[in-house]
Formats: structure tokens, sequence, C-alpha cells
């Protein structure tokens, strides 16, 4: 089934190197040191073995040839091997299956399988599946053929099972319980989007039921709202139509009194008469009113002055030694218009206003100079306020007179326009009385006219509230408020029943409001949200029964595991058995289960969230009877005892499920001449079901091999081949 290895840069591997396996048995040999062992750590390599220290490596640069004075550095290590695919051991539609593993420097490495890239997992359960499992018990290593029994017992089991091939149960089990936890997870995650989805479902149950009985509201709302809209309509129909009728009516009676009352009364003649002498007597009365009240108030004005000026007489003849003596009144006349010269002349201008005073001040002065003034120049403030009052006493006697003149002729024209107007109330009366009947049956049209407009207009607000109405009860209930069937005629009820339904309208309306609108948003989040806790139910459902079915797929790779590992161990317990007697001449070798450990008296602690779960299951003990030998415990044997156990054991697992190939690195080392010989012996016997890669110094072992393979080392540090075939040397040899 191992077809070859090829390998490139891989530890002392500088160059390409190709190693075919065309026999069942291949033997490596070569001096120490020269890299016979780096041929097993390829394969370890390739196989995607990850510990360094397996691979005799503390990095992973330590894989990758270092160089040397003659080849230079490598940047890359690489191995393939390569399989016969033509049973369909591996999973995989190939007749030859190539699986390369590169390392490069930066520690970074990838795997491919017939050059398609692929993860560490891929090729693991690739392997898996052709008995090529992780704990490379079909790899021994240099020194490490006593690995299985210095091994503790959980490890021991993990070889054993990785040798009867159940590490692809392992794997699918594994998965079914990384599935099984992530399901759970799921599960949890569900239940805890119901918890949450809950609340506010319930909430929108409830706003949903209030909708409900909104909606009962709305369809009671819409049948009040066409009762009342249809007979609305009609009354007001019926109302526009009846007050347009009356308007018209007494529109045509007020012409008929408009027409009949000019003819009466023409108002070129008769009343415009009347106007006007009733205009000449209001005013004539405002005159002779307005002339009295002159004359009143000038009387008293006079009176006034009299009083002053008297007393100011009394304290000017009281005063007994008066210093200024008597100035005629032409002499104050001349000084008067003097001033008022001076004044006229002045003008605007400054020089004009100086020299306007410089004059008056002159005539003041010449004035006072002919008449003396022993203590001032001027006018005493007796003689001053006399003069005054003189003044305006003959200004005020003046007025008195023309406004008594005035009073006189208006009395006068009062007494002629009074009896000018009683003359024409004499002649007019019977026209005046039947104008006054035809007004007042004006004034009633009027008046009729004005309460039919007043009623149209009252009947346009109703019409405006009821189309407010209207547009609220659509807002409210929709277009179905408004879906009803017009009244033929208005109903005979009495206005205050339509009113009272006006009322209960309006009252079912805030009712309505307050219960909210129409809720469509609210109801179509509720389909969602209810949608969505139906999806979590179904899918919490397929979730609890795709766990169920990982429970069982886990319980029944449980059995599996169990009942094949039972098979497999009694098996390997039959030729462990006969494998140790062929190597000791006697005695015997088995492998038990441990005993289970007792329980402790205290509770252990919960483990940490995410630890992984502990292995129960029991591990493997090895029992050994020595012939001629008492044996309590392995670590009594000798180095060779235990390297012949080892043998025994592996062999024996070998025998019972054998892999593809085994490798044996120096696993002879310790033999005697005659163990080797039995060593050969078995061998050559394994070697009918799986292709053997012996590396060794042993000649025995040498001589049971179909292709030797040399491996030398020059002075460059390279490894290189040299190849032997026994059956073509042979051939050639005869």
């Amino acid at each position: 089934m191992l077809k070859r290895l090829e390998i490139s840069g891989f530890k002392s591997f500088a160059k390409k190197t190709v190693l075919d396996f065309s026999n069942a048995t291949t033997a490596i040999v070569g001096p120490n040191g020269s890299g016979k062992s780096n041929v097993a750590e390829a394969f370890r390599f390739a196989l995607g073995e990850q510990s360094m220290k397996s691979m005799r490596g503390k990095r992973a640069e330590d894989l990758i040839w270092g160089g040397s004075h003659a080849v230079p550095r490598a940047s890359r290590a690489a191995v393939a091997v390569v399989f016969d695919n033509a049973r369909r051991l591996f999973n995989l539609d190939f007749d030859e299956v190539a699986i390369e593993r590169a390392v490069f420097r930066d520690g970074t490495s990838e795997y491919s399988v017939n050059g398609s890239r692929v993860r560490l997992r891929d090729v693991s359960e690739l392997l898996a599946g052709a008995n090529i499992g992780q704990t490379s018990h079909h790899i021994i290593s240099q020194g490490e053929a006593d690995r299985i029994l210095l091994a503790n017992p959980r490890e021991r089991r993990a070889m054993l099972e990785d040798a009867l091939g159940l590490k692809l149960y392992e794997f699918k089990k594994q998965e079914a319980s990384r599935k099984l936890l992530k399901t759970e997870e799921n599960i949890a995650q569900v239940n805890s989007l119901r918890r949450e989805l809950a609340p506010h479902l319930r909430f929108l149950e409830r706003q949903v039921e209030k909708l409900e009985r909104a909606d009962l509201l709305r369809r009671e709302f819409t049948g009040l709202a066409q009762t009342y809209f249809s007979i609305e309509d009609a009354y007001l129909a019926a109302e526009k139509k009846a007050a347009a009728k009356e308007k018209q009516g007494a529109g045509e009676r007020l012409a008929a009194a408009s027409a009949e009352l000019a003819r009466v009364a023409d108002p070129a003649t008769a009343d415009e008469e009347t106007m006007k002498r009733a205009e000449t007597l209001r005013d004539a009365e405002r005159d002779a009113a307005r002339f009295g009240s002159e004359r009143a108030a000038l009387s008293r004005e006079m009176g006034r002055v009299e009083g002053a000026l008297a007393e100011v007489k009394r304290r000017a003849t009281a005063v007994a030694k008066e210093p200024y003596a008597k100035v005629p009144r032409e002499e104050l006349e001349t000084l008067r218009d003097e001033i008022e010269k001076q004044v006229a002349n002045a003008g605007e201008e400054r020089e004009g206003l100086r020299a306007a005073l410089e004059a008056i001040r002159a005539a003041v002065r010449s004035f006072f100079s002919r008449h003396g003034a022993p203590r001032d120049e001027y006018l005493s403030d007796e003689d001053a306020a006399a003069l005054a009052l003189e003044r305006e006493r003959a200004a005020l006697a003046e007025k008195y007179a023309s406004v008594s003149a005035s009073l006189e002729k208006a009395e006068n024209a009062r007494l002629r326009a009074r009896e000018a107007m009683l003359a024409l109330e004499e002649t007019g009366r019977e026209v005046r009385r039947r104008i006054l009947e035809l007004a007042q049956a004006k004034a009633r049209e009027e008046a009729d006219v004005a309460r039919s407009e007043e009623r149209e207009r009252e009947l346009a607000l109703l019409a405006e509230a009821l189309e407010r109405a209207k547009a609220e009860a659509l807002a409210l209930a929709g277009t179905a408020a408004l879906s009803y069937e017009p009244l033929a005629a208005a109903s005979a009820e009495d206005r205050r029943v339509q009113e009272e339904r006006k009322r209960t309208l309006e009252r079912a309306a805030i009712r309505l409001e307050e219960a909210g609108g129409t809720g469509d948003d609210i109801r179509r989040e509720h389909k969602e949200v209810s949608l969505r806790e139906a999806f979590l139910a179904k899918e919490l459902d397929d979730l609890a029964k795709s766990a169920a079915g990982l429970s069982a797929l886990v319980a029944d790779l449980d059995a599996e595991l169990a009942k094949h590992f039972a098979e497999g161990l009694a098996s390997v317990n039959t030729s462990f058995g006969e494998y140790f007697a062929l190597m000791f001449g006697g005695g015997g070798a088995r492998l038990v289960l441990e005993e289970p450990e007792a329980p402790d008296a205290e509770v252990p602690e919960a483990a940490e969230e995410g630890a992984p779960e502990k292995d129960e299951r029991p591990g493997i003990e090895i029992a050994v009877n020595l012939p001629k030998k008492k044996i309590r415990s392995l670590m009594q044997l000798s180095g060779g005892e235990r390297a012949l156990t080892s043998i025994a054991l592996i062999f024996a697992m070998s025998q019972v499920n054998p892999p593809p190939f085994l490798i044996l690195d120096e696993t002879d080392a310790a033999l005697d001449e005659a163990n080797s010989r039995r060593y050969g012996d078995m061998i050559e016997n394994l070697a009918k079901k799986s292709q053997l890669i012996v590396i060794t110094h042993n000649r025995e072992t040498m001589s049971h091999a179909g292709t030797l393979y040399g491996v030398t080392m020059g002075g460059d540090g390279v490894s290189k081949l040299l190849s032997v075939k026994f059956d073509e040397a042979v051939a050639v040899a005869k």
C-alpha cells in the first residue's frame, strides 16, 4: 500500500530524496549519525506529528536543512507520503493518495492531499479511516521500543484503541459530542431569546386585545356615525331649501314695499323740502346757542377785567408820594408807535435786531428824560397793569357788542325757521304718515330677509361642522363611517333627538380615541413577534430532536466502541500471549483493565466552565508471567525483557488490526542472536499483513528484507541513499 516517500530539505536530506517501497519489507541500514532515523521522523512529520520532541527538535525551524559549507540552507522542508488507494482504503476517489506537509522557517505548516490544501484535521480523519492514528503506534522510533510499557494506563489504552482502528469512532464521537454541546448551547440561546421575547409578546397580546375592543368600539361608532350623518344630511338639505324659499319670498315682498314707498314719498320734492327746513331750523338753533354761550363768556370776562382794573386804580390812589409825573396819553401812544415801528423794521438779521434795540432804548431814554424818572427809567407796575386792563376792557366791550348783535339775528332766524317747519308739518302730515307705514313695512321685510340670510349662515356653519365630523370619523373609523344610504326625506323627529345623537357620537369618538387608532403597526409587530416565537419554538423542537439524536448517536458510538474494544482486547491478548511465549520460550502476558478508583469521601468541586471532561474509562495494565521468574511489576524487567515484551505487544496489536505500514527503528538493538532469529521470523510473518520498514543494524533482520536502503553521509553533511533489491541481486549473482 505504501508506494514511496519523497523528502526535500528535511533535516539531513538537503536534496530531494525518493524512497520506493515496492516490497513487503524494506530495511534501512547505515552507520550511526548518517540519518537513518530521519526517515522514520519524516513519516511522523508528513502524517501530522505536532510534538517537536518526538522529532528530536525544539522548534519547527530545526526540521529544515540548516546548511553546510557546500550546500546552502533551505527555506522549507517538505515530506510527501504516497499511498496506493486502489482498494479505496482512503475515503477518496483516487487510485493514488499523496499526503504532503511543508514547514517554513517562520514556523507555519501547510498540508495538502493530492496537491489540494487541507487542514490538519482533514489529514487526521483521512488517516484514521485507514488505521493510521495520532498515537503513532505504527511508528516505533529509536529508543521507544518500550514506550508502550512506560506509558500510563490511559495513554496505553489510547494506543490500543488507535491500533484497533477505533479512532474513526472516536472522531465521530467527538464530532457528535461537539455538535451536541453546540446544540445545547443553541437550545440555551433559543430559550434565552424566548424568555426575552415573552414579555414583549405578552405586552403585544394585551395591546391586540385592546385593539380588538377598539374594533368593537369602531363598529359601534361606525353605526352611530352612519345614522347621524344620514339624518343630518337630509335635515340640512331640507332646511337650506326652506331658507332659500323664505329668503326669496321676503325679497319679493321687500321689493314691492320699496317700490310703493318710492312712489308715495318723492325724494325730489316733499322729503327734500322737509329735510332742508329741518336742517335750517337746526342751524339757527345751533347759532343762537353758540352766540348766547359766547356772550355769557364775554360778560364774565368783562366783569373780571373791571374788577381787576378797579383794584389797580385803588392801589395807585393809595400811594402818597408818587415819584413819577403824570404822562399824557398822547406821549405814551407816540412811544408805543415808535417801538412798534422799530420792531417792524428790525428784520431777522443780527445787526438789524441790534440797531432796532438801540433805537428802542434811545426812544425810552428820551421819553423818561422828558418826564423824569428819579428811581427808574420805566413805568410803574400799577400804571402798566392799568393800561393793559383798559385796553382789554375796550376790546371785550367791542366784541360783546358784536356778539349781542349776532345773537339777535340768530334768534330771529330761529323763529322764522320754526314757523316754516310748523307750516310744512301741517300740509304734509298725511303724506308722512303713509310714508311711515310703508317704511315700517319695508323694515319688517328687510328683517325677514336678514333672518333668512342669518339662517343660511347658520346652516352653512352646521354644514361645516358636519364636514369636520365626517373628517374625524374618516380618520377614526375609515371609509366605512361614511358609507351610508342617503335619506329620501328629512326625519319628522324633534331636533333635540339629533342633538342627543350627536353627543352620543362625540362620546363614542372620545372612547375610540382613548382606545387607540387602527393599530396596524402593533398588529404587524404582533404578527412578526408571534411568527418569531413560533419559529423559535419550532427551532427549539428541532434542536431538542437533534440533541436527542446526537445523544443517541453518542450512546451508540459508546456501545460500538465498547464492543469493538472488548473484542479487540480479547484478540490482542490472544496474540500477545502467543508472541510473548514465542519470545520468552514460555510464560504468558495479557492486557487487563485497571481497577476503578474509589470515590473520594468529600464532594469534588465543580469543574470550571469550558474545561475538558475527565475520561472516566479505565486504563490498560500489562500483566506478565515470565518462565522461571516471579515478576510483580514491569519495572522489575530488564532492558532486554522490556524490549521483548514491547515487541510482542506491538506485533500482537499489529496482528489484530494490521496498519498499512509499520516502521521499526532499531527495535532489535537489545536482542541477542537467538531472539534476533525469532524477531526475524516474526517480522517475516507480520509482513504478510502490513508493509514493514525496518531500520536496523542486525544482519538477521536484514536477511528478511526484500529491499535494502543504505544511508550514507559525506563531508557536506547531506544524507544520501544506496538501494539494493535482494531478488534482483540474487538473479544477478546467479
